[in-house]
This record gives C-alpha cells, structure tokens and sequence, in this order.
C-alpha cells in the first residue's frame, strides 16, 4: 500500500467514527475502530485508556444527543489525521470549536488529542498572551 493509500484509508476510517458517533449516538459504534491500547491524552497530563474514554463519550453523549457536527477540514499525514468541526450543541446550547489529532495504527485508531472551544469564549481565549498593563 502507497502513503497516499493509506492517507485517504486513515482520514476514511476517522470520519466513518465520527459519523457513526454522531449517527448512532452510541459509543459501541465507535469501540471496533479503536486499537485495545488506545489512548486518549488529555491537556491536563492526564490520559485515558480506551475503556475510560469510551465510557466518558458515552456519558457526554446523552445530553448531546441531536448534536450538529459540520466538518471544516481532514488532514491526513501518513498515520496521523487532524479534524477541525464546528459543533452546535443541541436545545439552543453553544456552540464549540473542536481540533482532534488521531494516529492510526494498521488501520485502528490508536491515539487522540482533543482541543475544544467555546467559540463565545474564543476572543476572551486571546488574552493569555496580552501584556500586563500596569
């Protein structure tokens, strides 16, 4: 198999997981395409194993059912594939600004990073970098 084949094979099987999330609202759906070492790292240095995340999806999924997913980009590099939504929160809820980063591994997704944002609160985001005026 070619880079390129595998590249496109990568950025199928992670929007297949993601359509079948948000299609089925069950996280079941999801379970077959991840490697049984999966790992979900968290910004706060902590990390979930695939059993510890796929619990807490489908515990955030009940209140998000009817969510609306619109896909902005996929970027796939070799094993790695970047996914940039805009999620709208259903029952008039916010909406979010989400980047996941999956590796993939023989074709199961292996690894994931998640940034997620308010987009309310993206200009208030900015303001870490701003200079202290005293």
């Amino acid at each position: 198999m070619t880079t390129q084949d595998m590249t496109t094979d990568n950025k199928s099987i992670v929007q297949r997981a993601l359509a079948a999330l948000v299609a089925t609202g069950d996280v079941e759906a999801l379970a077959p395409l991840l490697s049984d070492d999966f790992i979900h790292h968290r910004p706060d240095a902590t990390s979930k194993s695939k059993a510890e995340w796929l619990a807490a999806v489908g515990a955030a999924l009940v209140p998000l059912a009817g969510m609306q997913v619109e896909i902005q980009h996929v970027l796939a590099d070799g094993d790695n594939v970047v996914m940039h939504s805009r999620r709208r929160l259903p029952d008039g809820g916010p909406e979010i600004v989400v980047v996941d980063i999956w590796r993939l591994d023989d074709g199961l997704i292996a690894e994931a990073w998640e940034i997620i944002e308010p987009v309310a609160q993206a200009a208030a985001h900015l303001a870490w970098w701003e200079p202290t005026h005293h």
